[in-house]
């Protein structure tokens, strides 16, 4: 039996799938991916270090900030630069709006058709009109935030190496902390209609791979934490980057990765797994007994993951805001940054997982070397394992049914292909 889909609808970039199945046995399981090569690491190269924060922001239009941030963390590490923590506050208050506006798309555009069969969205936001109020509402708090602080909803322009262009008006702060109280209601009656949702049955335990942090949930972490059948390491991000095989297959330009010769899982999922005693309140009521069972090993999971992580991130802010609001932006003053020879390495979660930023700079501020490695990339070859599991379990369904299936278990990983052929 094959089943190919030539286009994979609702997911950032473009994609297809192939799989053969044999007498039961699994002969192939395959994500094509369709998006040209981008070459963005190649045109950094020889560029000045200001420039780099800008073009890499451009690897992604529904994540632009992680990238950007993650890029000025790394330029940061290699010149040794200690930021201000109201600077770095600022730049988590994005991060977390990132996380918001991404989550709830996918969340209810992307993945909530896969529940239903309706040949029309437009049939879905009729039904699911109270739904979508809430998924919109909450979406448009995270790009208002992200609006606000990096200039511009896509491809922010106030962030720079150690500080930020521009600082937020307390008015505009206090207007966005105002809006919270509903924005956080909205986000818990939307994880629990997320909650209540029938997930399909599936199973396949694997290595869980995330940042971490000793105080908080680790989204701007410094530690890698990685879970393997309850055995848990933690270790700094330089060594897991150097224990990250990248391998270009034939005919195909995204560079997968292995850890350790196995393949693993990053993004909510992951997270939730490895983090969840570090969630705020309300997301960890949210979760409740499912804390206890963890690790969660289906990942169907990963959709109510995401939800759970949408209150977390608005609890967050909360906090954010009314701390920076007690912060006299007037007397911060941005030292200029005086390039020097050096290597330096960003992480930072990335809504669908971890992202690797590595740069090499000349004593002019020039790069001459760099890696990215996107969440994406990483996950593609879980994600077929994955595949190779539900596949057999599918197999007695009607084609068209077959390929629902298929492609709701593609987009429950919300993959950014855009990402994965940076």
């Amino acid at each position: 039996m094959k089943i190919k889909i030539k286009k994979l609808a609702r997911i950032e970039g473009h994609a297809g799938f192939e799989g053969h199945l044999f007498n039961g046995e699994i002969k192939q399981a395959k994500i094509e991916v369709k998006e040209g090569a981008r070459l963005i690491e190649g045109l950094l190269i020889g560029r000045h270090f200001s420039d780099v924060p800008i073009i890499t922001a451009r690897i992604c239009g529904i994540c632009p900030v992680v990238h950007n941030l993650t890029a000025i963390k790394a330029i940061e590490d290699a010149f040794n630069i200690n930021v201000r923590p109201e600077v770095t506050l600022l730049r988590k208050l994005m991060l977390w709006a990132q996380f918001i506006h991404s989550h709830t798309l996918h969340l209810f555009f992307l993945s909530f058709p896969d529940f239903l069969n309706y040949s029309n969205d437009l049939d879905i936001l009729k039904k699911y009109s109270r739904e979508a109020e809430l998924a919109m509402s909450i979406r448009n708090f995270g790009t208002s935030i992200i609006d606000l602080v990096g200039g511009r909803t896509v491809h922010p322009i106030t962030t720079e190496v150690g500080r930020f262009k521009k600082y937020p008006r307390a008015a505009d702060l206090k207007k966005l902390l105002a809006q919270s109280k509903e924005i956080l209601s909205s986000a818990i009656k939307l994880a629990n209609f997320f909650k209540k949702l029938n997930y399909p049955e599936f199973h396949r335990p694997t290595t869980y791979i995330s940042l971490s942090a000793k105080n908080e949930y680790g989204l701007y972490g410094d530690q890698i934490k990685i879970q393997k059948l309850s055995k848990i390491l933690l270790q700094i991000p330089e060594k897991t980057m150097r224990q990250i095989i990248e391998m270009a297959e034939r005919g195909e330009i995204v560079k997968r990765t292995h850890y350790q010769n196995q393949v693993y899982l990053l993004g909510a999922l992951a997270r939730i797994n490895n983090n969840a005693d570090k969630l705020n309140p309300k997301a960890k009521t949210i979760l409740g007994a499912w804390l206890k069972k963890r690790p969660l090993d289906n990942s169907f999971y990963n959709i109510f993951a995401q939800a759970v992580e949408v209150v977390h991130c608005v609890e967050e802010c909360q906090r954010a805001l009314r701390q920076l609001l007690k912060v006299n932006w007037q007397k911060i003053t941005n030292a200029p940054v005086r390039p020097r020879a050096g290597r330096g390495l960003g992480v930072s979660e990335a809504p669908r997982g971890t992202l690797y930023h590595y740069y090499e700079i000349n004593a002019s501020g020039i790069i001459t070397n760099c890696n990215i490695i996107t969440p994406t990339a990483q996950f593609l070859n879980n994600l077929e394992e994955d595949l190779k599991i539900w596949l057999p379990k599918i197999e007695h369904l009607s084609a068209k049914e077959r390929e629902r299936k298929v492609k709701m278990l593609i987009r429950a990983y919300d993959p950014c292909i855009t990402c994965a052929t940076h």
